[in-house]
């Protein structure tokens, strides 16, 4: 895969809706960070990541100002986005505004995008363990549904592509938070945790219909030529960027 981006099949009928996660192709930083990278706090140039940016924004048609991003603390608070811009402290955000795509930095974290095609209303969360355990996929619909009368039966989402049960390996102080149906023992006080299978649990728990739950079929620790891996890379790596947004009406006089 040499593609910048993925899009979610799940979103696939909507033709406005702008659904996406990149890869680490296609951009300009140099290794260990090659190539795309997002993330400004990762030992790459500025310049690197506002190139990467922009050339994102040019091939989807939108201005850099209409991204917004989240400071990521590994909580579970979620604010209301009503233009682009850094929204600090929160780790979810919601928006029923056209023209502004919620974007969400991972390097094996899970990306969650969701979408209410009834009401326009889209939502984004960073689900590390932390925020998985916190049932931060529920707080974001609570969100939509206070914000916007979201009904999360309505709504479509999609898990994206992050570290996967298969590799990501925990102490019991972390895999005790989760039931035992989400975590297999790998070795003396280590567990294998599967943190897509908790959320889509929960989303579904939240009210979310299964049939509307996309998941990623990759994984950022297996996938390594195409995604960044925090834990693989030991550190030394870039971030993908999924975003989640509505395209503004284009007024044809």
């Amino acid at each position: 895969m040499t593609e910048p981006f993925i899009r979610p099949v799940i979103f696939r009928e909507f033709g406005d809706l702008i659904a996406l996660q990149t890869t680490r192709n296609g951009g300009v930083s140099p290794f260990p960070r090659a190539s795309l990278n997002f993330g400004e706090n990762t030992g790459d140039d500025p310049k690197n990541v506002e190139r990467n940016r922009r050339t994102l924004c040019a091939l989807l048609d939108v201005s850099p100002s209409s991204l917004a991003t989240a400071g990521q603390v590994h909580g579970t608070r979620v604010v209301h986005a009503k233009k682009g811009g850094y929204y600090a402290d929160c780790d979810a955000f919601v928006t029923a505004t056209r023209g502004v795509f919620l974007g969400i930095l991972t390097a094996d974290c899970f990306p969650i995008l969701l979408y209410d095609p009834q009401t326009g209303a889209c939502g984004a969360a960073h689900a590390g363990w932390k925020g998985s355990a916190g049932n931060i996929c529920a707080e974001t619909l609570g969100a939509m549904r206070r914000a916007f009368g979201t009904r999360p039966s309505d709504c479509r989402a999609w898990i994206g592509t992050g570290i996967t049960g298969k590799r990501y390996e925990v102490g019991s102080d972390v895999a005790e938070r989760f039931a035992v149906t989400y975590r297999k023992p790998s070795a003396p006080g280590k567990f294998l945790l599967d943190l897509a299978a908790v959320n889509f649990d929960q989303l579904e728990g939240a009210g979310m219909r299964p049939e509307r739950i996309g998941v990623s079929s990759y994984c950022t620790a297996g996938d390594n030529d195409r995604f960044y891996s925090y834990r693989r890379e030991r550190g030394k790596t870039g971030r993908m960027l999924s975003l989640v947004g509505l395209r503004r009406i284009r007024r044809v006089c």
